[in-house]
């Protein structure tokens, strides 16, 4: 997975260079084919509950960027747009549509305050399983900083510019032509999330152990959500520059797993009691430190470091074979 997916700043070199030579500018696709018509039909509903929930939350706004504001784009990116997404009923994994919203406007960019219709309306529909069937995911960004991004030769969003396909579009509002990203600058600041996210990591880890030898079991539990949490952050950035601002483990953990296929059997999920630790993980972020119907046993607060720990070792080793492989590409330059 490593070599196909993240040998990323050579290959934008090529397809760039491409480009240029051809005079060409970067354009998302816009065709569907490749998809079931089933497919089809669900992401023109969740196009269509993205913007009405949107009109609906800007329209009761009084300041003129905000009543005014407007979604830009709708990009469907990910493994429904390559082609290669999974349903597997057996081993109870399924992608996600993976979606970029692009609005023109910094504060239309909150989720709790501009978006939460709209979360709440595929979940509902996704839970009624009539007209979706499919997850749903979507981050939110201006035009400005998605072009500032592609100035900066950001893997994540060159890799949506490039394999993405436009839902819902402005075309008088373009993407700016993508930059490669030198070696040398993408080693630098790898390092640097690399270094300050395992720190981050390490500390939650010890934090969590504190709490459950003092038998502060919720805390504990809350602690290893923030470890897993920053580790998934670790990988993301890594790997392609960019994390979501989410402390949803699941989303998180789905992005990192799409990403290297050894993350995938951190959370094995063959037993009840192994789902459940998981549900309790991920609910702990809320549950753990609110709600006084949260409980997690001993025995749960084990396997669930346990887990973490694995992670924590799969985590670096991938990590440094992106820096490994920078360096030499680096030594090259």
């Amino acid at each position: 997975m490593l070599a196909r997916d993240f040998d990323r700043t050579a290959r934008a070199e090529r397809d760039l260079a491409k480009l240029r030579r051809r005079g060409d500018k970067r354009r998302v696709r816009s065709s569907l084919k490749h998809l079931p018509e089933g497919k089809r039909q669900e992401l023109r509903l969740v196009t269509q509950i993205l913007q009405a929930q949107f009109a609906e939350a800007v329209a009761s706004r009084t300041a003129e960027h905000l009543v005014n504001g407007r979604i830009v784009k709708i990009i469907l990116f990910g493994s429904y747009a390559r082609g290669d997404w999974v349903e597997d009923p057996v081993g109870r994994y399924f992608s996600d549509y993976d979606l970029l919203v692009v609005v023109d406007h910094e504060r239309l960019t909150d989720g709790l305050e501009f978006w939460e219709g709209a979360e709440q309306q595929l979940l509902s529909e996704l839970s009624a399983g009539v007209r979706l069937r499919t997850p749903v995911n979507f981050i939110v960004h201006t035009l400005e900083d998605v072009n500032h991004q592609l100035e900066r030769g950001r893997y994540f969003f060159i890799d949506i510019v490039r394999d993405g396909i436009v839902l819902f579009d402005t075309p008088e509002l373009p993407f700016v032509d993508p930059q490669p990203l030198v070696p040398s600058h993408a080693l630098e600041e790898i390092e640097h999330y690399y270094s300050d996210g395992e720190e981050s990591a390490n500390e939650r880890l010890e934090l969590a152990k504190f709490a459950k030898r003092r038998a502060f079991r919720k805390a504990a539990a809350f602690e290893l959500h923030q470890a897993s949490e920053h580790l998934y952050n670790v990988i993301l950035l890594v790997l392609t520059l960019y994390s979501p601002k989410s402390h949803n483990l699941v989303r998180l953990r789905k992005l990192s797993e799409a990403l290297d296929v050894r993350l995938a059997v951190v959370w094995p999920a063959e037993s009840k009691f192994e789902r459940r630790c998981f549900e309790l993980l991920r609910a702990a972020y809320v549950k753990g430190r609110y709600s006084r119907h949260y409980k997690v046993s001993d025995e749960e607060l084990v396997w669930l470091q346990e887990r973490v720990e694995i992670l924590m070792g799969m985590v670096r080793e991938i990590c440094q074979e992106r820096l490994q492989a920078l360096r030499d590409e680096s030594s090259r330059d």
